[in-house]
């Protein structure tokens, strides 16, 4: 079986390549993202393999259609970048439903503590032989509340990283998970009540129409003044604009961000000798309580190879038999796992 891969990135070759080996499948590497202008390289394979950034909407979708492609193989868990509703009938798709949520959740603990322990600046000043502690106090993560947000694989994992620190949780989930609130330091409450109480909130949920912008002036009116936001999961969670402002009247007091709402144009690709089009990215980059890494927070040497290796068998199992375990339908009306294994 044929597939273009798109979105190429140099550590995505070794373990896919070690994964396929006599598995069927061929992969062609492509470095540009699939969009309405690139679709056609996808002419005479069977199938696409692509990343959060490329673009599956309904063009896209009819013309891979058109072509006899039959399969869209997701290289992550996120799939708001794909049109279901309209590829129902027309394609497969596969996703990576948990590749290594201990990377995701050990990135985010890392962007926390590097931002209230002030290590990004303690770096710079070092290299320049600057040993002053001068504006470096932090805080104690013990004792503090954080509001997660998102209670699947990753939100459990980062509420344990957090339990370690002895901090207390405040958790919300469209779906409460029946043995996560203990009634003591892990508790489901409102957003509301999450908002009110949390000196720190943490995005681990899906992007929804529920979800879109959950974070926005509105909500930031209801948090503590100098609340840290972090968002390691998608980057519309959050209303860039609303953020900004937020820092900027010190609402926030700190955001670290591994995801931006318009990060498709940017993220991934170096443009240290250019100009940044995007004024809210910069202006978010520029302030000296923001962190941004670009969408990095999954990049493990074990994630990697958990990405490739179930995106090969989801392949391999479609290959097999015509279906997968880990295919995505629209047959009850949401884009639910597929029970059934038959999406048409």
């Amino acid at each position: 079986m044929k597939i273009a891969f798109f979105d190429t990135k140099p550590y995505d070759k070794p373990s896919f390549d070690f994964y396929s080996q006599d598995s069927g499948i061929t992969f062609k590497y492509f470095e540009t993202k699939l969009n309405e202008d690139t679709v056609d390289l996808a002419h005479g394979f069977d199938g696409v393999c692509v990343f959060v950034n490329d673009t599956v909407n309904a063009a896209v979708i009819d013309r891979l259609y058109e072509m006899g492609v039959k399969v869209v193989a997701l290289r992550c868990a996120g799939f708001n970048n794909v049109d279901m509703k309209h590829a129902y009938g027309k394609l497969h798709i596969f996703r990576v439903p948990a590749y290594s949520p201990y990377a995701v959740a050990e990135h985010t603990m890392a962007l926390l503590l590097t931002s209230i322990r002030r290590i990004h600046k303690a770096y710079i000043r070092t290299r320049d032989y600057n040993f002053s502690l001068a504006g470096m106090t932090g805080f104690d993560l013990y004792g503090k509340t954080v509001g997660v947000i998102g209670t699947g694989r990753i939100g459990r994992v980062f509420i344990d990283i957090c339990r370690g620190f002895g901090m207390r949780v405040l958790a919300y989930d469209k779906f409460p998970a029946a043995d996560l609130d203990n009634g003591d330091t892990v508790r489901y409450v409102s957003l509301d009540e999450l908002f009110k109480n949390s000196d720190i909130i943490s995005l681990h949920c899906p992007l929804t129409e529920d979800t879109y912008h959950i974070i926005d002036e509105n909500s930031l009116e209801k948090c503590k003044r100098g609340v840290v936001l972090l968002n390691t999961s998608r980057g519309a969670l959050v209303d860039a604009e609303a953020l900004l402002a937020g820092i900027k009247s010190r609402k926030v007091g700190a955001a670290c961000l591994d995801v931006y709402e318009e990060e498709a144009d940017f993220f991934f690709e170096d443009y240290s000798g250019h100009i940044l089009d995007d004024d809210t990215l910069a202006r978010l980059i520029s302030m000296p309580n923001v962190i941004v890494t670009s969408h990095q927070a999954f990049l493990t040497e074990e994630a990697l190879a958990n990405i490739a290796s179930t995106t090969v068998d989801n392949i391999a199992g479609y290959m097999k038999d015509g279906q997968c375990p880990n295919e995505l339908c629209w047959r009850c009306g949401s884009a639910e796992d597929c029970k059934t294994g038959k999406c048409f």
